[in-house]
């Protein structure tokens, strides 16, 4: 079936989960007149009662289709990648529960989008589906939240005010509050729990993966220091995030011949940033051992979150300082709770991206700038994510 034949335009998978449900009501709320969107998920009942609420905010969402849809059932996975043009799916940890979606995407030539931020069901996405999806002209697009949309979306923008075809060096200094939900604190200790197979991954979708030809990408961990430009102690973050932007920099020649990220967490006191990095470190070392990752998951089930309250009060601001050619720039991505309210929004607004505007004609495994680049920066800025240029080029 031709992709412009099917059903539904969005089907939200894991429509009532805590991220799911915010999701939903951002759709309800934004998805444009004559948008064809869906709900999808396990529990019928659950999904009835969702639309109920949606009804609420958009009298429109009355009419909603409800999909069955199971993370454990291939078929009827592939029923719902078959029935429209995007899938966007909160169903984690991904690296237990996401790999069929992905191949149903694969398959059907059906975009996807989730809040992946788990580097080795990336990487072995890529190694299992990446050529199919280019085959199908499917776009498998990850880590379309906080993870790691102003992030790479952030990079892009600074990318744009600096020099073409030199060198160019970026700082990100990551700075947020916010509050853990139930199934993010899951996925963490689950990517936590798995080092081994997340370094095998990595390396297999190393042997396999083609480099750019005559230019070098490098995302260098950085060592702690203090940062004048952020005005605060840069600790390294070694998290998805300096991956999903240096698979930019590799696939979009605007980055120059040779690009280096480095990815900071920005903290104001030096005490609580070491405090920071020692929790880090022990909340590591107890997720190998089973007994104490259950004892941990069992204090934030799934499905629980911060209440509105809380997310009214969360915030992220991302700065970048970017150089070359002689030039240097300071830009910053900031919004609101960055977790969840924003979160939900930026996988709204991609999967929305994908199935209504003109983008670059791209397939397989794709990130968010390559994919939709500034069409999806004009939509966040539009939704109230500011992109702004703080410190505008000069001579370095």
């Amino acid at each position: 079936m031709s992709r412009n034949d099917r059903d539904h335009d969005v089907v939200l998978f894991g429509a009532t989960g805590f991220t799911g449900e915010l999701t939903a009501a951002y759709l309800a709320a934004h998805a444009p007149d004559g948008c064809r969107w869906a709900l999808a998920g396990r529990d019928r009942e659950k999904l009835r009662r969702l639309r109920e609420r949606l009804a609420g905010i958009n009298p429109a969402c009355a009419g909603l289709p409800l999909l069955h849809a199971d993370a454990g059932d291939p078929r009827s996975l592939r029923e719902i990648a078959a029935a429209t043009r995007v899938v966007a799916t909160t169903v984690g940890p991904y690296v237990r529960h996401g790999a069929p979606l992905v191949a149903a995407c694969a398959g059907a030539g059906t975009d996807y989008v989730d809040l992946a931020g788990e580097p080795e069901f990336v990487d072995l996405m890529y190694l299992r589906h990446h050529e199919r999806a280019r085959e199908s002209g499917a776009r498998l697009v990850h880590a379309c939240g906080f993870d790691s949309v102003p992030h790479d979306l952030g990079v892009l923008f600074t990318v744009r005010r600096l020099p073409e075809g030199v060198p160019l060096r970026i700082d990100g200094y990551v700075r947020a509050s916010g509050a853990f939900s139930g199934g993010t604190f899951a996925s963490a200790l689950t990517a936590f729990s798995r080092r081994r197979q997340t370094a095998r991954a990595a390396r297999e979708r190393r042997g396999v993966e083609p480099r750019p030809a005559g230019r070098r990408i490098s995302t260098p961990l950085g060592r702690p220091h203090r940062s004048r430009e952020a005005g605060a102690w840069a600790v390294p973050l070694p998290t998805v995030d300096p991956r999903i932007v240096a698979r930019s920099a590799a696939a979009l020649e605007r980055y120059g011949p040779d690009f280096r990220y480095r990815h900071y967490a920005a903290v104001r006191r030096l005490p609580v940033a070491v405090g920071g990095v020692a929790g880090a470190g022990v909340l590591y070392a107890l997720a190998q051992f089973p007994a104490a990752r259950r004892a941990l998951s069992a204090r934030l089930a799934p499905g629980e979150g911060p209440d509105a309250a809380r997310r009214a009060r969360s915030w992220f601001t991302v700065r970048f300082v970017g150089e070359g050619g002689g030039r240097r720039v300071i830009t910053e991505v900031s919004g609101g709770d960055p977790g969840y309210g924003e979160t939900a929004k930026m996988l709204a607004e991609s999967a929305l991206c994908l199935a209504l505007d003109e983008l670059p004609g791209t397939s397989g495994q794709v990130t968010t700038a390559v994919a939709m680049g500034d069409a999806l920066i004009g939509r966040l800025v539009r939704a109230g994510i500011v992109f702004r240029e703080v410190s505008p080029g000069g001579r370095g």
